[in-house]
């Protein structure tokens, strides 16, 4: 998961998805509530199962350490494959993503870019 979440492209998309909350939190009060609401509720779920998966991932360790060595020569194989995972989402360009506007660009990439993984 670190590994994923270190590649450029992935980070960048994250600061853009969290810019735009932020914004969206800050912009409208009601959005707001729910958004700390839904937030407050994700961290007390996070808490009370942290506890009790405790002892499956330890049970499991050995396995999810393999699956997490797969994992990552996957990743780097990828990377080597798709430059693009290495460049900040602004400076991705996908053909047919002419969209004014940030929110509708980032739209565009994103099912521009589902369209392609899927291929």
């Amino acid at each position: 998961v670190n590994q994923m979440a270190n590649l450029t492209l992935v980070s960048s998309a994250c600061d853009v998805v969290s810019t735009a909350y932020a914004s969206a939190k800050e912009s409208h009060p009601y959005i707001r509530s729910v958004c700390d609401a839904a937030e407050k509720g994700v961290k007390s779920v996070t808490v009370a199962t942290a506890s009790c998966v405790q002892p499956v991932l330890t049970t499991l360790e050995p396995h999810v350490a393999a699956a997490s060595e797969y994992a990552s020569k996957g990743l780097d194989k990828l990377g080597e494959k798709l430059p693009l995972l290495q460049k900040p989402v602004e400076q991705v360009r996908i053909k047919g993503c002419a969209v004014p506007g940030w929110q509708m660009a980032w739209s565009c990439r994103v099912s521009h870019l589902r369209s392609a993984v899927k291929s």
